[in-house]
């Protein structure tokens, strides 16, 4: 019994260190646009792509396609769809990340949350 519940631990941990490891995988994604003007909920995929991350956002029909560089801390991306482009920093907590974004040019700041699905 206490094999069986170290083997359960320790790969409960292994779990828990590979989704602080880094970005990479599938949320779903819940945010306020800049101005805290509405709301909006979607998908977000994070793919490692040597250096860097691919990260694709679907949102209300909307795909917003973008490349990040981060570690297991932060990961900040620069993303475009065909109604233009912004910037977007967020940080780790726990499995899930969590931070804010902009449009190219912009003067205020949205939100964003990625729970892991």
């Amino acid at each position: 019994m206490r094999i069986l519940i170290s083997a359960a631990t320790a790969l409960l941990m292994m779990t828990l260190a590979a989704f602080a490891a880094d970005p990479v995988g599938s949320y779903t994604v819940k945010g306020t646009n800049p101005g805290n003007k509405g709301s909006y909920s979607g998908k977000v995929t994070v793919t490692k792509t040597g250096e860097t991350y691919s990260v694709i956002w679907i949102v209300g029909g909307t795909k917003y396609v973008g490349t990040g560089i981060g570690d297991k801390n932060f990961i900040a991306v620069s993303y475009k769809s065909e109604e233009g482009t912004g910037l977007a920093l967020y940080g780790a907590d726990g499995g899930n990340w969590a931070g804010v974004w902009t449009y190219a040019g912009g003067r205020q700041v949205g939100s964003e949350i990625w729970s892991r699905d």
